[in-house]
């Protein structure tokens, strides 16, 4: 048995889960999200206790069975709390600008970037050096992330760059200079 697809899942009071027709809904106060069930992970509902049981241990199905599990239960707690990612941008004259709902950065480049964020995104710039990436699908939200740090990763002589918050990043010599 799959470790976590065999644990319940606890569905909170403020959360409403639904399986119909191959696909699961989830609805709670910050938003809804949806997805395609695959047919051979079954379900069973009882007192806000959701359960999921597979019918043999071939290996795509063992493989579906934690995964269908993780994912309702990331799907779960973004519609109850949200997901978020900050980032950090460092190095001189870079900077983080929101105008309306769209991101400016000035990474170095000789033109500013316009990010436009899909539905269901939202972006903040707390300061002119840390960016928010907030929304209720966490797959949407480490995608948008990623490719916000893509634009400019952090490279390993100064560090400049865009980064997570908390990422540790390797710093490299340089030159050790003539003598």
């Amino acid at each position: 048995m799959s470790r976590i697809g065999k644990k319940a899942l606890p569905i909170p009071s403020d959360a409403q889960v639904t399986i119909k027709d191959g696909f699961a809904k989830v609805k709670g106060p910050k938003g809804e999200l949806e997805f395609k069930m695959p047919e051979v992970i079954s379900f069973e509902l009882k007192d806000n206790t959701l359960t999921f049981s597979r019918p043999s241990d071939e290996k795509h199905v063992r493989a579906m069975h934690g995964m269908v599990r993780a994912v309702i239960a990331s799907m779960v707690e973004g519609v109850t709390k949200g997901f978020t990612k900050t980032m950090d941008i460092e190095g001189v004259g870079y900077k983080a600008e929101l105008r309306g709902k769209n991101l400016y950065l000035l990474l170095g480049f000789s033109h500013p970037i316009l990010v436009i964020p899909p539905p269901g995104i939202t972006l903040a710039a707390a300061s002119a050096t840390q960016i928010s990436v907030s929304g209720v699908d966490k797959q949407l939200v480490g995608e948008v992330s990623a490719k916000i740090r893509e634009i400019r990763p952090p490279e390993p002589y100064k560090g400049k760059g865009v980064r997570y918050s908390g990422e540790q990043v390797r710093r490299k010599a340089g030159k050790s200079g003539g003598k």
